[in-house]
């Protein structure tokens, strides 16, 4: 077992603390994540015109934020095993406070790059860290809804974006739609302040006591000593071996970190991103105002956090396969009429009306599944010691898919390539695909704590 090194325990982080608000601050973490990815779409429709962006130059500043995110995720791997998870977020919260600002100051084009892409290493950082915090802290009988607590609040902070544009649009206020990320990455620094670290990582630097009163947070007094000693079960088969990124590769891991990239990939292959950062411009490119399009996107930000907040209430009954080739089948059936529709329908009203009611369709079966769920399960499916690095490494790739679609989109959707209609009809079959390989490759984890995962890959 790998020995203490930090400073004792403090009354502080021995004290019983109310799980409401360890799973609200933990979690806080994600609307840094939806903010940021949200609040793009508005300000594209602003600067797009005034600074002549070609579709090219939109691509590369939407994706530049996935392209710090992949940065912060390769170091979240290494950051969670020596300073903990819960101070790996907080350092987040700092590296977008001042990304944050800077990209508020940007004087140009290639500044805001720049800055978008530092902004994203604190996104990163979060994003890779929030789900395995939670899963560490949550029972398993209600791991798959605290895990869905993040992605409620992605999709809060999204909401939250698309309002701030909507509101703000009209003015040109665009370096205001970037400053708006002060308000929750702020909170997240002084909340977690107040948290303590999860139980796992704690005993697995020998402070038990600690740990114990974590656990007294958020289990029931007679699973304590269960979960302590699986806890100490699996510390004592990973001590046989230092992990590293290597270590994924062992025979008994490989499954699920191809299940885990498989998740990863297909989240973002999905078209999700295309549709979060891009729907009000594709919307004004239809014939919409602009105006008119960021109220549009507000619709989607409300049925985003809708969905999410009833996938809380399932998940852990439903399964989480389930729900993955649910919202399959509902984005293949909505991407094909709508690449149907934008190809067929000529009236403009019309068309702006079928198409909005398909992508929230879309954006619903999207939720459903694949939006909550990757997260959970990414963050279940790793071995204790090697749960740092597999998130960082599914992370990693998750926001490399996410940023090779939001750079492709708006060149891929341009009328002199495939146009939107025909992008849409690639995203279905995308998904087809998904729902044949989620059938058949990825398992069933809800009811089943992280160490009967772990030993259970073991056998």
């Amino acid at each position: 077992m790998t020995q203490a090194t930090a400073s004792p325990p403090s009354p502080s982080t021995l004290r019983r603390i109310n799980p409401a608000t360890l799973y609200f601050f933990g979690a806080l973490g994600g609307i840094l994540f939806g903010y940021d990815l949200g609040v793009i779409a508005g300000i594209l429709v602003v600067i797009a015109k005034s600074w002549h962006l070609s579709g090219f130059q939109k691509g590369e500043l939407t994706a530049s934020l996935s392209v710090g995110a992949m940065l912060g995720a390769g170091l979240a791997a290494r950051l969670t095993g020596r300073i903990g998870r819960r101070r790996t977020i907080m350092v987040a919260g700092g590296v977008v406070i001042v990304g944050t600002i800077a990209c508020s100051l940007a004087p140009g084009f290639t500044a805001l790059v720049v800055f978008r892409t530092v902004l994203g290493i604190g996104v990163g950082l979060s994003s890779a860290t929030v789900p395995t915090y939670l899963s560490e802290l949550a029972p398993a009988r209600i791991r798959g809804a605290m895990g869905s607590l993040n992605q409620i609040f992605i999709v809060s902070g999204i909401l939250i974006a698309f309002l701030v544009d909507y509101w703000l649009q009209p003015h040109h206020l665009w370096r205001w739609m970037f400053a708006g990320a002060l308000v929750p990455a702020a909170v997240l620094v002084v909340g977690l302040t107040l948290l303590p670290e999860t139980p796992r990582w704690l005993i697995n630097l020998g402070r038990e006591d600690e740990a114990r009163s974590v656990l007294a947070s958020t289990h029931p007094a007679g699973e304590i000593d269960a979960e302590i000693s699986s806890i100490r079960e699996v510390i004592r088969l990973d001590s046989e071996q230092v992990y590293r990124v290597r270590d994924l590769f062992a025979k008994w891991v490989r499954p699920m970190l191809f299940v885990a990239l498989l998740l990863a990939v297909g989240q973002q292959f999905s078209g999700v991103n295309a549709i979060n950062a891009y729907f009000p411009t594709m919307l004004v490119s239809l014939g919409f105002a602009a105006n008119t399009a960021l109220l549009s996107a507000i619709i989607l930000g409300v049925t985003k956090l809708a969905f999410t907040a009833w996938v809380v209430f399932v998940v852990d009954r439903w399964g989480r396969k389930p729900l993955l080739l649910i919202g399959n089948v509902v984005m293949v059936l909505t991407l094909g009429m709508t690449g149907w529709v934008v190809l067929n329908v000529h009236d403009k009203s019309t068309l702006g009306t079928l198409t909005v009611i398909l992508l929230v369709l879309y954006l619903a079966g999207y939720e459903l599944g694949w939006g909550a769920v990757v997260w959970v399960m990414m963050a279940e499916v790793f071995p204790l010691k090697a749960r740092g690095a597999g998130m960082g490494v599914a992370a990693v790739v998750l926001w490399a898919s996410t940023g090779i679609i939001t750079a492709i989109f708006p060149i891929m959707s341009d009328h002199n390539h495939l146009g939107i209609g025909k992008s849409m009809y690639v995203f279905a079959a995308v998904n087809a695909v998904l729902f044949l390989l989620t059938r058949r490759l990825v398992p069933e984890t809800k009811g089943r704590s992280l160490e009967q995962i772990e030993l259970g890959l073991r056998r």
